[in-house]
């Protein structure tokens, strides 16, 4: 006897639906205003913190200057001395303290010319220091010798004593406020050219129209007038060949020299006159050297 069986396939149920995103909540406005105040106080307060912790830690004597080491060119100074001038102006904590103020406390030490500050942790101030180095001795235009001002290399002027380079032999420099570094480089041009002579410059002027004079250490005057500086040198070099012919000549030394002529110089030497008697009817003439 055969029989069928009849199979019924089991129906799936539906699956249960995803709960969708949450819907956004939106705050009321003013709710919203409260809760950007409140953040903005919380900011305010942290910044406040912050703000008086860094002034605690300004002011705090927790971190002093213990030290200030001094590097550099101290040829005209000592250390204890540069400290006994600078340490005093010197003001705050390692945090606190003013290095372009502490740049000038140092620079304003005699001979001190540049000074370089910086902090070192955690309680060092570390300066390196830059010296005048005197080229000459500044007289100003009046010539007032009692201003005890020089002039370095970088032909800038600077107050000093003078008495601590009265051994150095300095030349003085005498002519309007401002032309100190114009002066210098003449002079260090110019001073070559008389030493081939055996002589020296111990003062060179400018007046205030710009006529130059040079003053030698024999007492010898020289005029060397006005024109731009290659001009004066050459002037300055055309009487130096050719002056030793003359002096050779009168064996008498040179008093005087003028050198604002354009075909020659004019001189005067000691004991020997430099104008010829007067021709009749006629005034008399400078003589010139060619």
């Amino acid at each position: 006897m055969s029989g069928s069986a009849t199979l019924s396939t089991p129906q799936r149920r539906p699956r249960p639906a995803r709960p969708g995103p949450a819907a956004r909540v939106i705050l009321p406005l003013d709710v919203r205003l409260m809760n950007a105040a409140a953040s903005m106080v919380f900011a305010l307060a942290g910044v406040g913190v912050l703000a008086a912790g860094l002034l605690w830690l300004v002011r705090s004597p927790m971190f002093p200057i213990r030290s200030i080491q001094l590097d550099g060119d101290l040829a005209r100074n000592s250390v204890p001395t540069i400290r006994a001038n600078a340490a005093p102006r010197l003001a705050g904590n390692f945090f606190s303290v003013d290095l372009q103020q502490g740049r000038a406390a140092f620079e304003a030490v005699p001979w001190v010319r540049r000074a370089v500050v910086r902090r070192v942790w955690p309680d060092r101030l570390a300066v390196r220091l830059e010296e005048h180095r005197a080229a000459a001795l500044w007289q100003g235009r009046d010539g007032d010798a009692g201003a005890e001002r020089l002039v370095n290399g970088y032909g800038e002027v600077f107050e000093a004593n003078v008495g601590d380079v009265e051994d150095e032999d300095l030349p003085s420099l005498g002519g309007p406020e401002g032309s100190a570094a114009l002066m210098l480089t003449l002079y260090q041009r110019v001073q070559p050219a008389f030493a081939r002579l055996g002589l020296n410059v111990e003062r060179l002027q400018l007046s205030g129209r710009g006529s130059w004079r040079a003053e030698l250490d024999s007492g010898t005057t020289i005029e060397i007038g006005r024109g731009s500086e290659d001009e004066l040198v050459a002037r300055t070099e055309r009487f130096v060949r050719t002056i030793t012919q003359v002096t050779a000549r009168w064996q008498q030394p040179l008093e005087y020299a003028d050198l604002r002529h354009t075909d020659g110089y004019a001189v005067r030497l000691r004991g020997v006159g430099t104008t010829p008697p007067p021709a009749a009817g006629g005034a008399p003439r400078a003589a010139k050297t060619n």
